[in-house]
């Protein structure tokens, strides 16, 4: 069994996206929940790579389904291209998740006449772990270092944003900015008891920016 690494995942993700674009799936007709949807893919894939892969599964305490590899498997409609992820810290959406996605994007399609589904995927996009920061909070702080700001506006800021933090750990924050300034991300990062993520710009901006790469698009 070889061992996996991101490029292996990255290639096995594209042919994985090909088959599957191309199977009929009974089990999934008249599905509308989208999480059972992505459980499915996210078992099957996994499925599909241990035939030939040895490496460490994820469960609900690590948090991510590539622990090894500090990449998620994130599977999400084309209608809402979103999903949710555990809440950690309100720096995550500063700083990024502090690991990378492998974003899975489909559109389901149900065939009335055999009674199955077909799960077309329409994009699988690798965001690096640095890009996973929310788009207009870092832009917005890259904007204030870029004119001058200093901890005081950080932090208003981040009041502005409705960050979920306390005034001391804001301040922390703001330090750590004007010491280490965030990368742009590319997410859209909601607050929540669980963050929520939208990928609606990584799909619109996959293989134009560096660390959001273009796994595989339906031809």
């Amino acid at each position: 069994m070889q061992a996996l690494t991101i490029k292996t995942l990255c290639s096995e993700a594209e042919k994985f996206s090909i088959l599957e674009s191309q199977h009929l799936e009974p089990s999934l007709y008249g599905i509308t929940d989208g999480k059972k949807v992505g459980t499915y893919l996210e078992q099957k894939f996994r499925n599909y790579l241990k035939k030939n892969y040895d490496f460490r599964e994820g469960n609900s305490a690590i948090g991510i389904d590539f622990p090894e590899l500090q990449v998620d498997m994130k599977v999400t409609s084309i209608k809402q291209p979103q999903s949710s992820c555990p809440f950690k810290s309100a720096r995550q959406k500063i700083f990024g998740l502090g690991y990378s996605l492998l974003v899975f994007v489909y559109e389901k399609l149900d065939h009335h006449d055999n009674q199955t589904a077909n799960l077309k995927i329409l994009n699988v996009i690798y965001v690096q772990a640095e890009k996973t920061a929310d788009f207009q909070m870092t832009r917005g702080i890259r904007e204030i270092l870029q004119n001058e700001g200093n901890v005081d506006d950080l932090i208003a800021f981040m009041w502005d944003r409705n960050l979920p933090v306390d005034e001391i750990e804001a301040t922390n924050i703001a330090e750590e900015i004007m010491a280490n300034p965030p990368e742009l991300g590319f997410l859209t990062i909601s607050n929540a008891l669980q963050w929520r993520l939208q990928y609606r710009r990584v799909i619109e901006r996959a293989g134009q920016e560096d660390g959001i790469i273009t796994v595989y698009r339906f031809e």
